[in-house]
């Protein structure tokens, strides 16, 4: 199957890096969000971030101009119907992003693969609210998507095999690595990294040390480039939050018991970056810890 055009649900962290992947690999891009503002700040964005590449030298004025002429955006979820390939980028909630797929199914082509950029959702239940569960699969970009190299790629239980292997062949386009993982939930890198975060976050909860502490103590003692709440707020407390709950009811297991901080913070509108505050408080020129 050759892959030429290429739809993106959702214009935010995620979908804007993955359109920009796309875009300077050479794809036809069109880029979906409800909201005018997301998709304007969602160009926006991806112009920083090749004027960065450009000011590296890693890039040229000319491929600057190139990636940018490669994407289009809308309002409308169907114009995205006559795509080779859609990938969902919305919220992780299970009920969006299902949502999304139904209203899509009648408007694309028979040939047309779906992909989720889901971190933690069953791929299998996802791609049984579609038409084609052979042509479904899960491709989790990681975050900040034009840095980071490795995508998971998950087979659904229908998946075929020539829907994995367009889609690695894609991913080798894009200049990344694919790691393939089998659709239990969170896959590979959140169910070992959120845990991780999410035992941090108990670790603060209990008194066992402050957000500094903490932080400082997983970077220097175990060489992380980044502490585990400052990568909580990085990520997006919602997220954690979301990623741990698919956890505790997929595996019925304690151990995957959101820490009630973690659910306050959330429940406070306290998400980290995104929102200015969460472990960190975004406010000033440095990040300044909240407890």
């Amino acid at each position: 199957m050759t892959i030429q055009t290429v739809g993106i649900v959702g214009a935010g962290q995620m979908g804007n890096g993955i359109a920009h992947v796309f875009a300077q690999a050479g794809y036809d891009v069109v880029l979906n969000d409800i909201n005018q503002d997301s998709l304007d700040k969602a160009l926006a964005t991806i112009g920083k971030n090749l004027d960065r590449m450009l000011s590296k030298g890693k890039i040229t004025e000319a491929d600057k101009a190139a990636t940018l002429g490669h994407i289009k955006t809308t309002l409308v979820l169907t114009d995205l119907g006559q795509t080779d390939l859609v990938i969902e980028a919305a919220t992780e909630r299970e009920a969006v992003k299902s949502q999304i797929f139904e209203t899509l199914v009648p408007h694309l082509k028979p040939t047309t693969i779906l992909a989720s950029n889901t971190s933690s959702i069953s791929i299998t239940r996802l791609a049984a609210r579609t038409d084609r569960p052979a042509k479904f699969m899960g491709v989790h970009f990681m975050n900040p998507v034009p840095v980071m190299k490795l995508v998971e790629l998950i087979r659904g239980i229908a998946t075929d095999d020539e829907t994995y292997a367009t889609m690695l062949e894609v991913v080798g386009k894009l200049g990344k690595t694919a790691a393939s993982a089998h659709d239990f939930p969170a896959f590979i890198v959140n169910r070992i990294l959120v845990p991780m975060i999410n035992e941090a976050i108990y670790t603060l909860y209990e008194g066992v040390g402050d957000v500094t502490s903490i932080d400082m103590a997983m970077k220097l003692g175990a060489n992380h480039p980044m502490g585990p709440l400052e990568l909580a707020d990085f990520i997006g407390l919602d997220t954690c939050f979301a990623i741990m709950n698919v956890l505790y009811d997929g595996f019925n297991d304690s151990k995957y018991r959101p820490c009630p901080l973690l659910a306050k913070y959330v429940e406070a509108g306290w998400l980290g970056r995104k929102t200015g505050r969460g472990f960190y408080d975004y406010s000033g020129e440095t990040p300044v810890p909240t407890r």
